[in-house]
């Protein structure tokens, strides 16, 4: 099959190189997808998962992405709940090889059915970004209605869910991010936007919640406008960053049937849309994914037409 590898962490995603490489098998309780499209976050490659095993091991040349949309064709011994031939969508382990590639082992529990109404593209586009804006402000955040929530990135990938998630729950949404995104952000519900560059943080005066994905000054600054109790979410890793009176919560996504069913019935009802800026085939991921300009949204591989 054909497959996107990494080898080298300096090389980055300028690394990148597509080769032919066995088609994976299904372990014990795992299944087998034929890919129909992938997702992929550039931060991977600064994650040990992509480089080394749980012990430690060098498992390069390792197959990035983490995100798809696409068929079941096999199942692993003692695999319930999927079947051949089921439409779904999901998250790989972050250990395991991944999803630019034709096929891809994955955790049967890390999937959800993908409804025939809902195109691939978007269901590879929805898991990392829709579960960690689903996690951040429900889980850890424990968002209420009414709360105020500063979102930075509110145009990004993960923003725009994050904004589209707080409205829906009654909450009054200010995102953040350069002066080019403000309709963007506006667009996917947020009711002010802060420009990073150019205005005040600390005039949007006191939040219940802020939901970080740039870390260092940034959240730093954030801590200082969050109301005592309030909450400091972020993804962007450890921070030193603590509001006066509240919580500092730094978190890892983790896979969510339950919650990507969620997720997705949102999508179908028109209640959440997806933040998809380009669509490569697999033979050009490599271009798609080392762009010479500022792309706005996420980059989705169509590797089954």
């Amino acid at each position: 099959m054909k497959a996107i590898v990494v080898t080298d962490q300096a090389a980055g995603t300028a690394g990148m190189t597509l080769v032919e490489r066995p088609e994976p098998q299904a372990a014990i309780n795992d299944v087998v997808v034929q890919v129909h499209a992938s997702g992929f976050v550039p931060t991977e490659m600064a994650w040990p998962s992509t480089w080394t095993d749980r012990r430690d091991r060098d498992r390069t040349p390792s197959i990035p992405g983490h995100e798809l949309a696409g068929v079941v064709t096999a199942l692993g011994y003692g695999t319930t709940g999927l079947s051949v031939g089921q439409r779904v969508f999901g998250l790989t382990d972050w250990y395991r090889d991944g999803t630019l590639a034709e096929y891809a082992a994955v955790e049967a529990r890390n999937l959800a059915p993908l409804p025939g109404d809902v195109d691939f593209t978007v269901g590879a586009s929805l898991p990392i970004s829709g579960l960690t804006a689903w996690q951040g402000l429900f889980e850890h955040g424990r968002l209420q209605a009414g709360q105020s929530v500063l979102v930075h990135g509110a145009a990004g990938a993960v923003g725009s869910m994050v904004t589209q998630l707080a409205r829906e729950f009654g909450a009054y949404v200010i995102g953040t991010g350069r002066a080019a995104d403000r309709q963007t952000a506006l667009d996917f519900g947020a009711q002010e936007f802060v420009d990073l560059d150019n205005d005040a943080l600390e005039d949007v005066g006191s939040v219940h919640l802020v939901f970080d994905v740039l870390g260092g000054d940034i959240a730093k600054r954030s801590a200082g406008v969050i109301r005592p109790g309030g909450t400091l979410v972020t993804i962007a890793g450890p921070t030193e960053a603590r509001p006066s009176g509240g919580l500092t919560i730094d978190f890892v996504v983790v896979p969510d049937r339950a919650q990507l069913s969620e997720l997705v019935q949102r999508v179908r009802h028109g209640r959440l849309r997806t933040n998809i800026g380009n669509v490569a085939a697999l033979d050009e991921a490599v271009a798609a994914f080392n762009p010479t300009e500022r792309t706005k949204g996420k980059t989705i591989i169509r590797v089954h037409p």
